[in-house]
């Protein structure tokens, strides 16, 4: 069962920009492209843990504002030639609201 929580309004995160929901485990950067799609990884790189939410958003991935390390947005996945993962959370946008799948042990703070 997916645990569906509103997170903010599609608004509310800027084109090309990120935002930062903090749980009680970990903090999730929420990031928008320039046509509206939104990812959901976790803040940090899979490399030096740098925090991502900084970072240059282009296309459908990130860079790492550490190092330049570019991290596709949909898998979480460092892209070539360096080698690494985030974690990745499901996202959805229904009537303007960002809606955040959360594991249980993930809930907001």
């Amino acid at each position: 069962m997916t645990n569906w929580t509103e997170i903010a309004k599609l608004e509310d995160i800027p084109k090309l920009g990120s935002r930062v929901l903090k749980t009680d485990t970990v903090n999730i950067a929420l990031f928008r492209t320039s046509t509206d799609e939104v990812f959901a990884i976790k803040d940090a790189c899979p490399h030096k843990q740098g925090p991502l939410s900084q970072g240059i958003v282009h296309g459908t991935s990130v860079t790492c504002p550490l190092h330049n390390w570019k991290i596709d947005l949909a898998s979480g996945e460092a892209l070539g030639p360096d080698e690494g993962c985030t974690n990745t959370y499901d996202v959805k946008i229904e009537n303007g609201t960002v809606y955040l799948a959360l594991p249980a042990k993930e809930a907001a703070a």
